[in-house]
């Protein structure tokens, strides 16, 4: 049933349930309902369908996805014409020249967004609303999926200390452990080392972040246009691959890799000078090779090309759980260099809403 129709006109009942599932695919993203289960992003389908085998496994569709993703964002540049991207769902925004941005700390504006938002798409989203983007990110989190949090400087001690270290973000697993090793768990007890004392075990650029991150202080300011670093599509295979015994399949998926990656790169109006790829073994090993070419291209053959000589770079004796292509070095077509991103003036009421 629903055969023929766009995938998000198809009744949920037509879609299998998360424990008939068989094969190694990830979570792209779990509902509300899935997650008090335990389920969550980038977790395995098969461990996915043991705590929660009731859900319902619905495919992707990404160009539902970008559709939503623009209009959401329409909606806020309306608003709050200053907004930094941050993704299909997330953005940051700048209130402080916005006429009403400073009423009720902000509030008023955040309710105007979410409602704007809700009318248009039916979509809810969470915003928070700081001085600068580390707290606003922070304060996003609090009450989700449709609340508004309001954290000022002087809420750190008892909004923000309490909680875990990795609620920072860009502390992520290995600086958390590392940080647990110190017998530092909560943001509180980070800001209580001296800056002195975490540039030593953490080295300069990262112990000053952390402490300036532990203290509330964050001077990036919200940057309305910005250029990405790498275009890249991978694929996780549902069964591991060898590269003799499954030679033809292999090509095909790699040759799909790099038309996917040329098309994105066309699509987005971009070249690339640097061309890699990524394998991952059956022991779960991953390898990284790339090569830099002369001038930047989007061409699939040419990116096949030199992505297969970066395979000659690899041991291919083990099966192959992986296989991703990457396009890096990028410039706008007809720009030798690329531009840098601009800039706007640093946040001083600022603000970060994420979709659901």
């Amino acid at each position: 049933e629903g055969s023929g129709l766009p995938l998000h006109e198809i009744p949920l009942y037509a879609f299998p349930l998360l424990k008939d599932y068989t094969g190694r695919g990830v979570i792209t993203t779990a509902t509300y309902a899935a997650r008090a289960f335990g389920v969550g992003s980038a977790m395995g389908l098969m461990k996915a369908a043991r705590l929660c085998p009731q859900a319902i496994l619905l495919p992707v569709d990404f160009d539902e996805y970008r559709r939503y993703s623009r209009r959401f964002k329409e909606i806020i540049t309306d608003i709050a014409p200053v907004m930094e991207d941050r993704g299909v769902d997330e953005v940051y925004i700048e209130f402080t020249q916005v006429a009403g941005g400073q009423r009720e700390g902000g509030r008023v504006l955040a309710r105007l967004i979410q409602k704007s938002i809700f009318d248009a798409t039916g979509l809810t989203c969470s915003i928070g609303v700081a001085p600068n983007k580390l707290l606003a990110k922070m304060a996003s989190e609090f009450q989700k999926p449709k609340g508004i949090s309001i954290v000022h400087e002087a809420d750190l001690q008892a909004l923000v200390w309490p909680l875990a270290c990795r609620k920072i973000n860009g502390i992520g697993p290995k600086a958390d452990e590392k940080l647990a090793r110190h017998g530092i768990h909560t943001i509180g007890e980070l800001a209580a080392r001296e800056r002195a004392w975490l540039v030593q075990h953490f080295g300069k650029a990262t112990g000053a972040w952390l402490h300036d991150a532990a203290w509330g202080r964050d001077e990036r300011p919200v940057v309305t246009e910005s250029e990405p670093v790498s275009i890249s599509r991978e694929t996780t295979f549902e069964r591991d691959l060898h590269a003799v015994h499954d030679r033809a399949e292999l090509g095909a998926i790699f040759t799909d890799l790099c038309q996917r990656v040329a098309a994105d790169l066309q699509r987005k109006g971009y070249r690339g000078r640097t061309i890699g790829i990524k394998l991952r073994y059956d022991d779960f090993r991953s390898v990284t090779r790339d090569q830099t070419i002369a001038e930047p291209t989007h061409d699939a053959a040419t990116i096949r090309r030199v992505a297969g000589l970066c395979l000659k770079r690899v041991a291919l004796d083990r099966r192959l759980r992986l296989l991703g292509v990457r396009v890096g070095g990028l410039v706008r077509l007809g720009e030798e260099h690329q531009a840098p991103g601009g800039t706007d003036g640093v946040a001083r009421v600022g603000a970060n809403a994420e979709l659901f």
